[in-house]
């Protein structure tokens, strides 16, 4: 029998050949925009009567996800959702809980295999090496890894030495960044932290991801006055608000982390910060407090859930940075991906 260390190097490295020989990464060609989906929470689920399967509801919601991001690039958007055709993708960003059992233990490793197993076989890794056409990039949210010790965190570090287009990562394997189109991306994980002079435990660990992100931007970007956009899984806001010691360990993110992580941007031309976790799509200017109707800040966008087993409602972002304008579109469902929508908005976020 395979190991789960086996396991887990088999399922990285499932694709790899397919992906050294497919076409060239979108990011290849010539484009004067970067543009790209943002799904989160799939939470890909295993049968909890049998471990080894897929959930069927769980797998029939993700295939049919897949289904519509490789057919929406090339058609139409609807005309209350400002008109003209769906760029075909850099790639996807997904921004965490991917599955839905990392979080429950090593009782449960064996779900874990099969939700992930499903996960690279839907999404492949660089492009045509599973389901979806696009090349990937996700981070790891609480439901699978909320210490950093669960078998996903080793399939994101394994992906990672495969990941194509990548321009640094972390020293423990878990963070990167990337380009498109001239915009500098940065993947950051559950969130973003950790202050070394607040030694307090954290509810979530961090893993370094506001060092790697503090040198990235400072190697990567500097003063070029080049767009940033940051990826990670947990919501800002509503931690944005400074709590007692006693009371800071109930919170998913640190007072102190979310502090330096607001500061740390503050010399760079953020022009959108990602995340998922709420089930609700949240778009707003983040100023570093809770006040989610703040006229200046940085454009945050919170995606809904994309394809969580429980709901037959979801729903998935289309995003376009150029060097002046970030631009939003929500296509979502209320059938479980049967049927999808445009949602009749779109959010313009000027970058000049």
């Amino acid at each position: 029998m395979n190991t789960r260390r086996r396991f887990l190097q088999q399922l990285a490295l499932s694709g790899a050949a397919s992906a050294m020989s497919s076409r060239p990464f979108a990011a290849d060609a010539p484009v004067d925009r970067a543009s790209f989906f943002v799904v989160g929470d799939t939470h890909y689920c295993a049968q909890s009567e049998d471990f080894g399967r897929m959930d069927e509801i769980s797998a029939r919601y993700n295939a049919r996800l897949v289904r519509w991001m490789n057919e929406l690039p090339g058609t139409a958007y609807s005309k209350d959702a400002g008109g003209g055709m769906v760029a075909v993708p850099h790639g996807v960003i997904h921004c965490g809980d991917i599955i839905d059992n990392g979080d429950k233990g090593p009782s449960k490793n064996k779900m874990v295999e099969t939700e992930a197993a499903a996960f690279v076989a839907d999404w492949g890794l660089n492009g045509g090496d599973g389901k979806l056409r696009w090349g990937v990039r996700e981070v790891h949210g609480n439901h699978d890894a909320p210490h950093g010790d669960t078998p996903m965190i080793s399939l994101i570090k394994q992906r990672n030495q495969r990941r194509a287009g990548l321009k640094n990562v972390s020293p423990n394997g878990l963070h990167y960044s990337w380009d498109w189109a001239g915009v500098h991306f940065i993947a950051l994980g559950i969130v973003v932290g950790q202050v070394p002079e607040v030694t307090r435990k954290r509810r979530y660990a961090p893993l370094d991801s506001l060092d790697f992100m503090k040198r990235d931007l400072a190697e990567h970007v500097g003063d070029s006055g080049r767009p940033v956009v940051i990826v990670h899984h947990v919501d800002v806001a509503r931690y944005s608000v400074p709590v007692p010691d006693e009371k800071v360990l109930h919170n998913e993110w640190d007072y102190a982390d979310v502090a330096a992580y607001h500061s740390a941007l503050k010399p760079y031309r953020i022009a959108a910060l990602l995340c998922g976790h709420t089930h609700v799509r949240n778009i707003f200017k983040w100023n570093g407090t809770n006040d989610a109707k703040a006229a200046q800040g940085y454009p945050f966008l919170n995606t809904d859930n994309a394809a969580h087993f429980h709901s037959e409602a979801q729903a998935l972002l289309h995003v376009e940075v150029t060097s002046r304008e970030l631009l939003v579109r929500e296509f979502a469902t209320k059938d479980g991906w049967q049927t999808g929508a445009w949602t009749p908005q779109v959010w313009r976020f000027d970058l000049a």
